[in-house]
């Protein structure tokens, strides 16, 4: 595995390590933040794992990243949605304007779910690391 492939996962452990501490603090929002976040490095690892460059597009965008790393056609219907529900939580945690809304909508049930589809998605992401 390259150096880059390596940062890309350690950042993406932290970040799934955080929003473990996020819930038992119940700061719920930054559970959601650091869930899309997890998967957003751990994509750019597949990225830097097989683009020539070896350096990940700056953006945010699930969608477009899960794309850009060529597991679109891979993924489940399943985690398909995931990702998509899980795409506006980089933007709307970040703005005033959105984190109201999108903070209702999370308690601890929902919390410990989005990390467990967060930890299921990592996982099946970093095993089409060792394939590539």
């Amino acid at each position: 595995m390259n150096q880059n492939v390596t940062y890309w996962i350690d950042m993406a452990e932290y970040d799934l390590e955080t929003a473990r501490a996020m819930l038992l603090t119940k700061r719920y929002l930054y559970v959601a933040f650091m869930c899309h976040q997890t998967i957003e490095k751990s994509l750019k690892a597949i990225i830097a794992g097989t683009d020539d460059n070896n350096e990940p597009p700056k953006i945010h965008n699930l969608v477009r990243l899960t794309e850009r790393s060529a597991l679109s056609e891979e993924l489940s219907p399943q985690q398909k949605k995931f990702i998509s529900m899980l795409a506006p939580m980089n933007v709307e945690a970040r703005y005033t304007a959105y984190k109201e809304e999108i903070a209702s909508g999370l308690s601890e049930k929902k919390c410990a779910e989005l990390i467990k589809e967060t930890e299921d998605l990592y996982s099946w992401i970093k095993q089409r690391l060792s394939v590539t």
